[in-house]
């Protein structure tokens, strides 16, 4: 199945400047990144780069259809899109100011900040000294999860699945995110009526651990392995 049949198939807007750009990525990932020993056959590889270069073109992109047209799981899809998108150098981001003009939450842009500059101070401050260098919250995710805390502490209506879409992450990942956000501020992110004590919350320093592509190892490196409930 070639790119302009999965394309078509995913319903693609602007399909010609996506499969072009899909078509480059491939070409990149074969000469940058050996697919297979990571256990991603040529479909899955040929779907992820279309989902990679429709977020390049800012495009919507249906992931449960991708999902199924991979023949993988949610989680290995996720994880496979990860791997390949880290092989061949691609990092996605997700800005809080798009995010708010995208969804009509402008006034939240502020909030969010504040919220995941707290998170990362909390957070940090919970690992082992050793660890609190190699701590990464750039990935999307976080950005993704604090944007709809806020929104949800405020009572505006947010799409949680879009979101999840566009942060590159799972169901799973993003409620991971989700509970060791309240729990470490719930000031900022928490709607519950209890509050708890985030010297008392358990599993902190393993949140990174799992989340995929983020475990790290010893050596302070990360490892593809699926990672740990929180």
């Amino acid at each position: 199945m070639d790119l302009s049949e999965l394309a078509s198939k995913l319903g693609l807007s602007e399909p010609k400047q996506i499969i072009r750009k899909a078509a480059e990525l491939r070409r990149m990932s074969d000469l940058q990144f050996d697919s297979s020993n990571a256990g991603i056959g040529e479909i899955c590889k040929a779907v992820i780069c279309l989902e990679i270069a429709a977020n390049m073109k800012q495009a919507l992109f249906d992931r449960q259809t991708a999902i199924r047209l991979s023949g993988m799981s949610e989680k290995a899809y996720i994880r496979s899109f990860n791997v390949m998108q880290n092989g061949i150098g691609i990092k996605n981001t997700l800005d809080i100011r798009e995010l708010g003009i995208q969804f009509g939450c402008v006034r939240l842009i502020p909030l969010v900040q504040k919220g995941l500059k707290l998170y990362r101070e909390r957070f940090t401050a919970s690992l082992p000294p050793t660890r609190r260098a190699s701590a990464d919250f750039s990935r999307p995710v976080f950005t993704a999860t604090g944007f709809y805390l806020c929104a949800k502490k405020h009572k505006l209506k947010v799409d949680k699945s879009k979101l999840i879409e566009l942060s590159g992450s799972s169901e799973d990942e993003f409620s991971s995110v989700s509970t060791s956000m309240k729990d470490l501020c719930f000031d900022v992110f928490g709607v519950e009526k209890e509050k708890k004590d985030p010297k008392t919350v358990k599993g902190n320093r393993d949140l990174l651990d799992a989340i995929p592509e983020k475990r790290q190892d010893e050596d302070g490196g990360y490892s593809s392995d699926e990672g740990k409930d929180v």
